[in-house]
């Protein structure tokens, strides 16, 4: 007899969700997390009272995980961040209004008087679109056939990293990002008070209170699979035995941690997984020295800027809470010390006189945003089981069918809880 049902190896979005999930559901679950906090990217750090979360970070509000989270029961504070905020964009070491309505359209100087009108027709187009009916062809050949107008193409492709935070758009698949894209016109994004950290709170409060044991500092450093079971090793000779086992953790370390994993479909996985990558800045300031330079992106450039700190509350004296980042390309080379030095000329740009007002920042000069996304060289969509181990499944925003980002870390959860529900239920009909 085994002390639990399900052990879940990483306590991020995806693993909390999951363990949320399964205990409904009368699954006795155990939460290992490698860390002295939940959450992975999702966390929250507190900079003498400034709540920064690791670089800009937004909810959407009809995304996968906001339904799931609402599924679970829980409210998660905060304001819509889409709502009555002018965007600019970043063209030549310029400002401008980027159109987004028929007035801003027809005020704008960044397009022709024809473009106008094709904007106005594409943006339509594309709110009504059945993404449902895309073709499996990248983003750029979606792009090529639908905009001929380069300004217009450049204006849709900044909202493509904004919405998704990849710069890889001969790489992208089109219909995820569209159907992302969508999301942000249609419904929105939420700014969460307190940061991310305060949807791992309310997911780690509830797992607990449901019955769910989870334990940090608990690193996990092999997992061996025996036909029926999994054994469990941790580097402080913990040893537990579980029927079901989800791995909620980057793809290289699942590899790493999955005796023979490699030469199972999680091997292939591991191999075709892209990571996406960011520098970013974030500032807390006393005031914002521009302040109709509330959200901009570039146009011209992989970069974005927003100050979180109008939709949500992440300071108890006023301290004004910006973000800035730049997407990285995932086939061009990196340099951090040129990427730091490109996000404070844009703030420069925007903000002038903003480094007189700093009274927190953190940089990060290589985050990663996603440990893979959906594209062109993945062949198949990765987990939620592993087929060669019965009883083995992965989660992570990696494993992310059509969904990216934390919309595919709290969906990839789900999924596994659900594989697991459903096999479950089997061995129990099968044994009646």
């Amino acid at each position: 007899m085994f002390n639990y049902d399900v052990a879940i190896v990483g306590g991020g979005l995806a693993g909390v969700t999951a363990a949320n999930l399964l205990v409904k559901e009368g699954k006795k679950v155990v939460v290992l997390e490698k860390s002295n906090r939940l959450g992975g990217r999702a966390i929250t750090n507190d900079k003498n009272g400034v709540l920064m979360n690791l670089g800009p970070h937004g909810l959407y509000l009809s995304g996968d995980a906001m339904t799931i989270l609402t599924e679970l029961g829980l409210s998660i504070p905060g304001g819509n961040a889409s709502k009555s905020v002018q965007i600019h964009g970043i063209l030549n070491k310029s400002v401008q209004v980027i159109p987004t309505d028929f007035s801003s359209i027809m005020s704008s100087s960044l397009l022709s008087w024809k473009s106008k009108f094709v904007f106005g027709k594409f943006m339509l187009k594309l709110m009504n679109l059945n993404v449902g009916s895309i073709p499996e062809v990248s983003l750029k050949e979606w792009a090529d056939v639908e905009i001929s107008d380069p300004m217009i193409r450049h204006v849709f492709y900044s909202i493509c990293r904004l919405t998704t935070y990849t710069n890889a758009p001969t790489l992208q698949l089109a219909k995820p990002v569209l159907k992302q894209v969508q999301r942000s016109l249609k419904g929105g994004v939420l700014y969460v008070d307190g940061g991310w950290g305060t949807i791992v709170e309310k997911l780690r409060q509830q797992a607990i209170t449901s019955g769910v044991d989870i334990f940090s500092n608990k690193n996990v450093v092999k997992i061996e699979h025996h036909g029926d079971y999994q054994s469990i090793l941790c580097s402080d000779g913990t040893v537990l035995d579980v029927a079901d086992c989800i791995v909620a953790a980057p793809p290289k370390e699942a590899v790493k941690m999955i005796k023979d994993a490699e030469h199972t479909s999680l091997g292939l996985w591991n191999e075709q997984a892209i990571p996406i990558t960011a520098s970013c800045i974030d500032l807390g300031l006393n005031k914002l020295p521009t302040p109709q330079h509330q959200f901009a992106i570039g146009l011209d450039q992989s970069l974005f800027f927003t100050n979180q700190s109008r939709a949500a509350k992440l300071s108890d004296d006023g301290t004004v809470v910006v973000s800035l980042a730049k997407y990285h390309n995932p086939i061009e080379e990196i340099n951090v010390n040129a990427d730091k030095q490109q996000l404070e000329s844009v703030m420069d740009l925007l903000h002038p006189g903003w480094r007189q007002e700093v009274v927190v920042q953190q940089f990060l000069p290589k985050i990663t945003v996603s440990y893979n996304f959906p594209h062109s060289k993945r062949k198949g969509n990765p987990g939620p089981s592993i087929p060669e181990m019965k009883g083995m499944y992965i989660a992570g925003d990696w494993t992310g069918h059509e969904e990216v980002l934390a919309d595919a870390a709290v969906a990839s959860g789900k999924r596994a809880a659900q594989e697991i529900l459903k096999a479950n239920e089997m061995i129990v009909v099968k044994e009646g």
